[in-house]
């Protein structure tokens, strides 16, 4: 029921393919929660506390294999290592939180990942976008940035947000007398929210998938895949009909994987899926198998698979929480 390793179903090694990357699994506040940690309540919360007892790479929620204690979730996010027909590898980066340079640096490094072809919004809250200002880190060093722009896929919507946010990774000229500054060179494409209009990044077809994140907010998700199709839905409270349709079995749509928004155990949030609609929406949907993403510090990483496990038996659907640094090999 572990989505992990580069082995495949006959335990043969699997030739360097495509694969998805889990650079984050947690919500906008990042696991652990810091309340938690200047202000620990009576017991204290043990999934906070226990995510500073290991190293990252010593840490459960980072490598599957490993027993102990858990857990650090950096602010969602997942990288499409697109191995075309070519054979050449093209990076495709969904989205860019606050926690983007821990990210590079845990697993850019672990997983050998040497740059950044294109990027795709999927909305422009500050866990989306806030950490544009590192894609320098992963650009080739300019002094005057003279470097080609990297590709970052959006809507207008969010366009008009980031212009605010980071206007000076927007402006096209200096004005008169301003300094050059090293900044993150971007170029701006805007798409739309309509499953029918897919576009390209580095290769890669994705269809924007429009679903509702709080009722007055649309946040995009994307499916992309020929041979194994993947959607990657983030952040939801409720999935539009029109999305339904590309992603349900029930329409021909069968998904080999889908990436689902979850951020609580129990209950109902207002923008956001919780457990409960995650696993209504997997019966509804009826992928081949579903992997959890955006949890909160309530979820402990091995007690909540194993409830997963006999859910998964229960209901015919494989389904486990992701933990960073998680690779899934694909075939795209």
């Amino acid at each position: 029921m572990e989505f992990s390793g580069n082995v495949g179903e006959k335990g043969y090694a699997l030739e360097p393919r495509s694969a998805v990357i889990f650079l984050g699994t947690g919500c906008s506040n990042s696991v652990p929660n810091a309340r938690c940690l200047i202000q620990p309540s009576d017991p204290p919360c043990q999934v906070c506390l226990s995510s500073l007892s290991l190293l990252p790479d010593r840490n459960p929620n980072y490598r599957s294999d490993t027993i102990g204690l858990q857990m650090n979730r950096c602010n969602t996010s997942l990288l499409v290592d697109f191995c075309g027909r070519d054979g050449e590898h093209h990076y495709v980066l969904i989205d860019v939180g606050k926690t983007f340079r821990e990210q590079v640096i845990r697993w850019f490094t672990f997983h050998k990942i040497p740059r950044i072809d294109s990027i795709v919004l999927t909305h422009e809250h500050a866990d989306a976008v806030l950490g544009l200002d590192d894609i320098r880190a992963v650009q080739p060093h300019s002094p005057t940035n003279d470097i080609a722009p990297t590709p970052i896929y959006l809507t207008q919507e969010a366009m008009d947000s980031v212009g605010m946010k980071f206007p000076y990774l927007v402006q096209k000229k200096l004005k008169e007398g301003q300094e050059v500054r090293r900044v993150s060179q971007l170029e701006w494409k805007i798409i739309e929210n309509d499953c029918k209009k897919p576009f390209v990044a580095s290769g890669l077809e994705l269809v924007p998938l429009p679903v509702m994140h709080g009722e007055d907010y649309i946040c995009l998700g994307f499916r992309f895949g020929e041979n194994c199709k993947v959607a990657y839905v983030s952040d939801v409270s409720r999935i539009l009909p029109t999305t339904e349709h590309y992603i349900s079995e029930s329409n021909g749509q069968q998904l080999d994987l889908l990436i689902l928004d979850t951020l609580r155990k129990e209950g109902s949030h207002n923008v956001h899926f919780c457990l409960p609609q995650s696993l209504d929406a997997v019966k509804r949907l009826r992928p081949k198998r579903a992997l959890l993403i955006g949890m909160s510090h309530e979820f402990d990483h091995h007690k909540d698979n194993e409830f997963l496990r006999e859910w998964s038996t229960r209901e015919g659907i494989p389904v486990q929480l992701a933990h960073d640094g998680l690779r899934i090999p694909v075939d795209l």
